[in-house]
C-alpha cells in the first residue's frame, strides 16, 4: 500500500509533495476517486481539488456522498487508481465511512496494495484513533469515544500544527499518556509511506513521551515492518 498524509494540500508549500505523489499516482493510471467528509452540495471542494489534481495530468472521479450512495458508486470508487479523502470534520467523516459501509472495505482495499490520499482528517483517518481531534474541538483526547481509525499506521497523525500554538503543549502533555508516537505536521508539509520506506516533506515533529524532535527519515524507517507499515 501506499499513504500520502497532508496537512494542507493546494497550497505552493506542497509542490515538492505534490510533484512526487503524481508521479507514484501515473505509474498505475491517473484516475483517483474522491470522497467526500460531508455535504458538498455546490461541489466546491471537490471541483477545487479537481483542478488541483487536473494541473498534475490526474483525474479526479467519482465525487462519493456518503450519505448518498448510488448505483455503481463504489464500484467505480475501488476501481481508480488512487481515493482521496478529504478534510473536514474527522469524527463525522469517521461516521459517515461506518453508516455507508464502507470503512472495512476500503482498509481492505488500502491494504491490498491501493493508494490512499488523505489531507488534514482524511489523514488522521489512516491512523489507530482519531483522538487528536478533540484539540481541534476545544476538548480532550478522552472525551473522543468509538474514534477507533482505519489503523493503517500506528503513530497518530496531527495536521495544521502552525495554526495554535496551544497545539504543541497540548499535544506533549498527551504523549505522556499514550503509547503511540505522534507525527505533527504543518501546513506545506506530509509523509509519503510505501513498501520502501517513508518520503518526508518538510520539517514535521516526532512527538513521544513529552518531547518532540523534527522526524528523521532514520527515525521513520526504524518504525517500518517488512510490509510497509510504521510499527511500534
Amino acid at each position: 500500500m501506499i499513504l500520502a498524509l497532508y496537512s494542507d494540500q493546494v497550497i505552493a508549500e506542497n509542490a515538492p509533495m505534490d510533484r512526487r505523489l503524481a508521479e507514484i499516482v501515473r505509474q498505475r493510471g491517473n484516475h483517483i476517486g474522491y470522497v467526500s467528509s460531508g455535504p458538498d452540495p455546490d461541489r466546491q471542494f471537490f471541483n477545487e481539488k479537481a483542478a488541483y489534481y487536473a494541473a498534475h495530468g490526474l483525474k479526479l472521479d467519482p465525487f462519493i456522498d456518503l450519505d448518498n450512495i448510488v448505483s455503481d458508486d463504489l464500484e467505480r470508487l475501488f476501481s481508480c487508481n488512487a481515493i482521496h479523502l478529504s478534510g473536514g470534520h474527522t469524527g463525522h467523516f469517521l461516521q459517515r465511512l461506518r453508516n455507508a459501509d464502507v470503512f472495512e472495505r476500503l482498509r481492505v482495499w488500502t491494504l491490498d496494495d491501493g493508494i490512499l490520499i488523505g489531507t488534514s482528517a482524511g489523514a488522521i483517518l489512516m491512523t489507530p484513533t482519531i483522538a487528536v481531534d478533540a484539540f481541534f474541538l476545544g476538548q480532550q483526547p478522552e472525551d473522543i469515544t468509538d474514534g477507533e481509525a482505519l489503523n493503517l499506521v500506528p503513530c497518530e497523525y496531527f495536521p495544521h500544527l502552525n495554526e495554535d500554538e496551544r497545539y504543541l503543549p497540548a499535544l506533549l502533555r498527551y504523549s505522556e499518556t499514550i503509547t503511540n508516537r505522534i507525527v505533527a505536521c504543518r501546513d506545506g508539509e506530509g509523509l509519503i509511506v510505501h513498501k520502501d520506506g517513508v518520503e518526508i516533506f518538510g520539517k514535521p515533529l516526532l512527538i513521544f513521551r513529552g518531547s518532540a524532535d523534527v522526524v528523521s527519515l532514520d527515525g521513520l524507517d526504524a518504525l517500518m515492518g517488512p510490509h510497509g507499515r510504521l510499527e511500534m
